[in-house]
């Protein structure tokens, strides 16, 4: 069975809409910062922090991409933007964006542990409110 995890962007997010562009420059930007530890270390850490390529479908162009690996670890990682309504403490309605990250079926342990990180990092950057696999909770943004 496939498992899910959610970025909400709450209002206290640095941002409140997010596009699958922005999503996937923000993995590139991943990439590219890894790659750079693995220079000053000396040692190829980017193919290691990220295994995968990014590709996305036709039918999916604007609403959802994944990420593909040929490394035998790992399978696959997809990601998707939607809105959601939900009703604050004051009782006001508002719209709500989230991404949406999708282990399939034949996704690896590797692939687990990867897509908990790019979670952790997206959440971080967009200071959302990080939804794990677990049902856990992790806050990114500022509290009250």
């Amino acid at each position: 069975m496939a498992e899910n995890a959610f970025i909400k962007l709450v209002p206290s997010s640095a941002q409140q809409t997010i596009t699958v562009e922005e999503v996937k420059e923000l993995l590139t930007y991943y990439k590219d910062i890894t790659s750079k530890t693995g220079n000053q270390v000396d040692w190829e850490y980017g193919d290691s922090a990220f295994p995968y390529e990014i590709k996305e479908k036709n039918d999916g162009k604007g609403k959802w991409f994944y990420l593909e690996s040929s490394n035998e670890r790992y399978y696959a990682i997809l990601f998707g933007i939607d809105q959601e309504m939900v009703r604050d403490e004051d009782g006001t309605e508002r719209i709500q964006t989230y991404i949406q990250v999708t282990l399939p079926e034949q996704s690896t342990f590797g692939d687990k542990g990867k897509a908990n990180e790019f979670c952790k990092f997206l959440a971080k950057k967009l200071k959302g409110e990080l939804h794990l696999f677990n049902e856990r909770i992790m806050y990114y943004y500022p509290r009250k």
